[in-house]
């Protein structure tokens, strides 16, 4: 969706370049897991979409928009909510597999949890809440699916059970993605202390 308004006299919108999110990432030891099981279940299920490469597994907490260039102005305004975050290392399991069906076609396959996310989900609401506080607040979002895309495919892929990936999540980092580019350009990051 285009956050960006059109100029007079200009009938396109400007083409987005770049997007905004906070994100936690997997270990190294579970971003291999995870790399190995995606390659698993894409042969087994027959799907042809490539794996993400294994450093841009991730799980979103909070889309923060696209944009015709990067707004420094809310990069800064989504580092001093963060900044506001006080909370310990949590751990995150995902247990399942399933395609999102959002779409006919080039459909996100993901790693699910059940209740190995609910630190995840509590974790995403007290961030929600202090973006809340801010410009940024229309994108805390009140719904949260948590999930982990492994790649995309035209396929969809039932909901199954997988092997378990956990680690405990130590950080979380506000994220510059380079749109079409496969680029996560990392902003900054905030420890998690308990």
């Amino acid at each position: 969706m285009n956050q960006q308004a059109l100029l007079p006299g200009f009938d396109t919108a400007p083409q987005l370049t770049d997007r905004l999110f906070f994100a936690i990432f997997p270990d190294v030891r579970a971003a291999a897991q995870i790399a190995s099981l995606a390659q698993q279940l894409r042969e087994e299920h027959g799907l042809r979409g490539k794996p993400l490469k294994t450093e841009r597994f991730h799980v979103t907490l909070h889309h923060l928009g696209d944009y015709a260039g990067l707004p420094q102005d809310l990069v800064e305004v989504a580092r001093a909510a963060a900044a506001n975050i006080a909370a310990a290392p949590f751990d995150v399991t995902f247990d399942r597999a399933a395609s999102f069906s959002t779409a006919p076609r080039n459909r996100p396959f993901v790693l699910r949890g059940g209740d190995g996310v609910a630190s995840l989900i509590t974790f995403q609401q007290t961030l929600g809440d202090a973006l809340k506080k801010t410009v940024l607040g229309r994108w805390a979002k009140p719904a949260y699916t948590p999930h982990l895309t492994l790649l995309y495919d035209d396929l969809s892929v039932p909901e199954q059970a997988v092997p378990v990936v956990s680690w405990t999540a130590r950080e979380f980092v506000l994220i510059h993605s380079l749109i079409g580019q496969t680029l996560h350009v990392p902003l900054a990051r905030w420890p998690l202390r308990g």
